[in-house]
């Protein structure tokens, strides 16, 4: 019986999308693209929308819980690129959730006057347990509280762009304080993981109504509303505060943006949403990976343990999950995280739409548009990982790493 509604299915995308990312990048963006942000984010949500084409066509066709791992498999069949891929999403949304603790911790250190490194390492671990326990006791909590925290999430964002508009200084959005169109792009692609999230849809295919009309429109609805929110965002944010101090205080650029307008108590306001955003990102995002790997082992390319549940609840995905997401996320900077978790979905979403081309004659797809996505898809995760090559090395080593471990477990199991 199908039970989300187009309504349902939209608020799961923005959802996806409107998590910890948006407060975790924000200030990356800045660093690299200065009054250009908001071209940085526009540029990063095209490439967001392109996919989602992708992923429409293909949900409209395989109505399926497996969504992501599905379309590659029906593309490519049962071989090391399917399996590796899988894999290698598997391990990027362990990278979500570490970014996602990491700007929990940021925008919670602020409530503390001695915001030592250890608090630090403390704010990103309860983070993570907290809502693994969640997960564990009631999966239902996960499901029914995520529409209400994506209306309360939504309705803070909005509120400081309405509140923040009237102090903008347009001068700062000037062609004269952009940085160089390579780092303009190269800002869009790293905070590119912000609009991950709205391939989550997929997986929710097959419970809602009227999917061949439905599923499009949730796709193209949730992307293009969080494009507008994130160019807006953007622009109150750097129209209200220097590049200088939003840099200086990037993980937590959102909360200083609405200090002209809100004093102290914007500060405090949006450091809770940021809390609470970041807190019900990892909630969902633990949920949705333990039941990945729960799928992905069911295939016999993760251990069999993965696939002990209880009241229909897999434990040790989400334990597995919460292992490995702690260790990530106490162990790597948040820039490193950021350009590791975009650099990730950029190769998914690519294969993914080199999966649409594969198929478009059965999912009824436009040959021009495939051809595109996938082109974009692959020249922004070629441009993000040679500007972050000369930048921040360490980050693409680490990205190289994740591939590699995910052609081995491949190769075991």
């Amino acid at each position: 019986m199908r039970t989300i509604s187009l309504a349902g299915a939209i608020s799961i995308g923005i959802g996806g999308m409107v998590g910890g990312g948006i407060f975790a990048v924000l200030g990356e963006a800045v660093s690299l693209a200065h009054g250009a942000t908001t071209i940085s984010f526009f540029i990063a949500g095209i490439v967001a929308l392109l996919t989602a084409y992708s992923y429409a066509k293909l949900s409209v066709t395989y109505q399926s819980e497996g969504g992501t791992v599905t379309f590659i498999d029906k593309a490519f069949g049962d071989n090391i690129l399917s399996g590796s891929i899988n894999l290698m999403l598997w391990l990027s949304y362990l990278v979500t959730i570490s970014l996602y603790a990491t700007a929990f911790s940021s925008y919670g250190g602020t409530f503390f006057k001695n915001n030592s490194s250890m608090l630090q390492h403390i704010l990103i671990s309860v983070a993570i347990i907290v809502p693994a326990i969640i997960n564990i006791v009631s999966s239902s909590f996960v499901e029914k509280s995520e529409v209400i925290i994506v209306g309360i999430k939504l309705s803070l964002l909005v509120l400081i762009i309405v509140v923040a508009t009237p102090y903008i200084q347009t001068n700062r959005l000037s062609v004269s304080n952009w940085d160089t169109p390579l780092s303009i792009v190269s800002a869009g692609m790293i905070i590119f993981v912000a609009y991950e999230g709205f391939e989550l849809i997929a997986n929710s295919a097959q419970d809602i109504k009227d999917p061949i009309k439905n599923l499009p429109r949730a796709f193209y609805i949730s992307v293009i509303i969080v494009i507008i929110l994130y160019v807006l965002i953007s622009i109150v944010t750097v129209g209200n505060v220097s590049a200088k101090e939003l840099i200086t205080a990037k993980d937590y650029a959102l909360a200083i943006a609405a200090k002209p307008a809100l004093g102290q108590t914007g500060f405090i306001i949006v450091s809770v949403a940021a809390l609470l955003s970041t807190f019900s990102a990892i909630n969902a995002t633990i949920y949705g990976n333990a039941r990945l790997g729960f799928i992905i082992a069911k295939d016999g390319e993760l251990p069999r343990q993965l696939l002990y549940e209880r009241r229909e609840i897999p434990i040790m995905g989400v334990v597995w999950t919460t292992l490995f997401s702690l260790i990530l996320a106490n162990s790597i900077d948040l820039s490193q995280i950021a350009i590791i978790g975009s650099a990730g979905f950029l190769l998914i979403f690519f294969i993914v739409n080199i999966s649409a081309y594969r198929l478009r004659y059965t999912i009824g797809a436009n040959s021009y548009i495939l051809i595109l996505s996938s082109l974009l898809s692959f020249l922004a995760l070629v441009i993000l990982l040679s500007y972050t090559y000369h930048s921040n090395p360490k980050a693409v080593i680490i990205f190289m790493a994740f591939i590699i471990i995910s052609l081995l477990l491949y190769f075991v199991y």
